[in-house]
């Protein structure tokens, strides 16, 4: 059973990571293997508080996002009725759709051997630091494309203006996040740059692919919940939730600030550290 102590701090951690580039299902088996803690990651209680925080945090990326949301979904509606995509809201809407596909298959088919790499908080930080890798990589490839192109407007295309076969490349970096110790966030911003948009375009398409597939993740765990029967975890998962939340709403008020001007690097060197140094404690 979770202590609301516990609640918190994991509400907290899932709400913040999972939205910062450094991977969320990593830094809660990390920090609880650190910590000594014992949590059977597969118990009722710790699906409850799973399907909270999951679905606290898509809800306050849906919240933030409104606007978008509403033009989107608007143009994918128009599109369907009108059979034809006739404006970059509805264009915008079918990359999203194209961009989630990927991840939503192989999470559907693999989630079972995924879940046995739980195990091991080891193996969850060799994961970490390869994340800090991919993100390291991601920014020298991008600045490397930018020097040889010497195309200026590339830095400034809006997530609207990619392309189909560029929506599922980004797409499918979300592949590599199923893996614990990647992160989503990473995965697809790392994904964006490498095909030209701008840090600020790529966070905003990333949060945007983030909000379907976290609300999925939250919903395909409920039948579970609901068919155990056991309502004792409702009080921690409430406070999970909300630490979620609020996390999650100063994560993106500070990511979308913060990469205005700035890049990948120092997270790419966080993961890789922290990764490597529990590592070697953990091992």
């Amino acid at each position: 059973m979770l202590s609301y102590f516990q609640a918190i701090l994991l509400g907290v951690l899932q709400g913040i990571s999972e939205l910062f580039p450094i991977s969320s299902l990593g830094h809660s088996v990390i920090i609880t293997g650190l910590l000594g803690w014992s949590i059977d990651r597969h118990g009722d209680y710790f699906l409850a508080f799973l399907v909270a925080t999951h679905f606290a945090t898509a809800l306050t990326l849906f919240l933030m996002y409104w606007n978008d949301w509403v033009r989107i979904i608007s143009g994918i509606l128009r599109s369907a009725r009108e059979r034809r995509i006739s404006d970059a809201d509805a264009k915008l809407g079918w990359l999203l759709v194209v961009g989630t596909v990927p991840a939503g298959l192989v999470g559907l088919m693999f989630q079972d051997q995924v879940k046995r790499l739980l195990i091991s908080p080891a193996f969850v930080a060799l994961f970490l630091a390869a994340n800090g890798a991919l993100l390291y990589i991601a920014e020298l490839l991008r600045k490397r494309a930018k020097r040889a192109a010497h195309v200026a407007d590339a830095d400034h295309r809006l997530a609207g203006d990619l392309s189909w076969w560029q929506s599922l490349k980004v797409g499918m970096m979300q592949i590599i996040a199923l893996l614990p110790g990647f992160s989503r966030t990473g995965s697809t911003i790392a994904g964006g740059l490498m095909v030209g948009l701008s840090h600020e375009d790529a966070l905003r398409f990333s949060f945007l692919l983030a909000t379907p597939i976290i609300g999925a993740a939250a919903v395909l765990k409920l039948p579970g919940l609901i068919a155990s029967g056991n309502h004792s975890a409702i009080g921690t998962a409430l406070v999970g939730g909300l630490c979620a939340a609020m996390g999650a709403y100063f994560s993106v008020k500070f990511l979308t600030r913060y990469f205005e001007t700035r890049t990948l690097t120092p997270f790419a060197i966080y993961c890789a550290l922290f990764g490597l140094i529990s590592l070697g404690i953990l091992r």
